[in-house]
């Protein structure tokens, strides 16, 4: 999807590393869905090279998994609470 990859995966690695968290990266073959892999790997946060890195179907999903940041433009994304309003 990436015009740039080594660019965008160099960007991701720094601010991974600046808001702490641990980089496990997908493999590069896989066929599955971001949300697939982010659940298989347990990951906490999903963190994206820009928002429209996902289309807004898969984002949606990785929304129930995980947090998304994002590099550019800088953006945070809470997951879907699970218990809803009002419980």
């Amino acid at each position: 999807m990436s015009t740039a990859p080594d660019r965008d995966r160099a960007q991701v690695r720094r601010l991974a590393e600046r808001l702490g968290y641990e980089i496990v990266w997908p493999d590069e073959c896989s066929v599955l869905p971001v949300a697939d892999q982010a659940r298989n790997a347990a990951a906490d946060v999903v963190v994206l090279p820009a928002p429209d890195h996902l289309g807004p179907l898969e984002l949606n999903r990785v929304m129930d998994i995980a947090d998304v940041e994002t590099v550019l433009p800088r953006l945070s994304f809470a997951r879907w609470s699970i218990s809803g309003p009002g419980r």
